[in-house]
């Protein structure tokens, strides 16, 4: 069943990211084929699909780290401006691009830890520099981050001195510490192993469990069942099927969905 929302941290029916008939291409490549994408406020997204099929794609498109050829992004109702067609359709107003990534923070496969700074050091480093935050504030801030991940004793350690799954939580506590309106993770597991990933999994728990608002790419079936309040499962570019996870998980309908689900590891 879908996660409960605490009562004291009620869903705004606002849209948190809207897209609509997104089309990517790579060239000839099309990845993309028209897709809509709606992340609601305290709400979780999962995207699920086989190698390929264009969720990874589509979080970056979201986050403006990929260039769409076609289709309309809002983030909060703001629609994203355009110059440009096709390939060659570009955001017109890059502040506009600017402010809207530090408010869309985005957790990887790989950790990207700055190994030549400290555990804290990282997470501190861009509310610091690229919002201007005062550093006390934001030290302050950066230790109830990590420590509500479950390393706030590895604040002054090296990353290569942490386990992946210890990295993973730093990386997830760097995102936090930019507070920002929407968390988006693509694949944040896959690099570990199972014990380390259950880590965390239990992080990402615990935030949906707070009434974030998140999107997620994820392999992890039980992960996207858990946590999320719809789960969007893409097949060559296209929404094949989407819904309630119990629904999508328990009842599906297309025979694509269920020779994925086949092949997954159970429910």
């Amino acid at each position: 069943m879908p996660r409960d929302i605490p009562d004291q941290n009620p869903i705004d029916p606002a849209s948190v990211i809207e897209i609509r008939d997104l089309h990517k291409s790579y060239g000839a490549l099309e990845v993309l084929k028209g897709v809509d994408l709606v992340a609601p406020r305290g709400h979780v997204v999962s995207l699920i699909g086989s190698s390929g099929s264009g969720k990874s794609t589509l979080l970056r498109c979201a986050n403006l780290l990929e260039e769409s050829q076609q289709g309309d992004i809002r983030f909060e109702g703001e629609p994203i401006t355009w110059k440009g067609q096709g390939l060659n359709r570009h955001p017109s107003d890059r502040a506009q691009v600017t402010r809207i990534r530090t408010n869309l923070s985005m957790v990887f496969q790989q950790f990207n830890l700055w190994s030549h700074m400290t555990i804290l050091q990282n997470v501190m480093e861009a509310p610091v520099t690229v919002l201007g935050r005062d550093k006390a504030e934001v030290e302050e801030k950066a230790r109830e981050y990590l420590a509500k991940v479950g390393i706030g004793d590895k604040c002054d350690v090296w990353p290569a001195q942490l386990s992946g799954g210890q990295q993973q939580r730093a990386a997830i506590a760097r995102a936090l510490c930019m507070e920002p309106k929407a968390l988006l993770f693509d694949e944040p597991t896959s690099a570990l192993d199972p014990e380390l990933e259950q880590e965390v999994v239990k992080v990402i728990k615990d935030l949906a469990a707070e009434g974030r608002t998140m999107i997620i790419v994820t392999h992890d079936m039980r992960l996207a069942h858990d946590v999320s309040d719809h789960v969007v499962f893409l097949h060559q570019g296209l929404i094949e099927e989407e819904g309630a996870p119990a629904e999508l998980f328990g009842n599906p309908k297309s025979e694509r969905l269920k020779q994925f689900l086949s092949h997954s590891h159970p429910v």
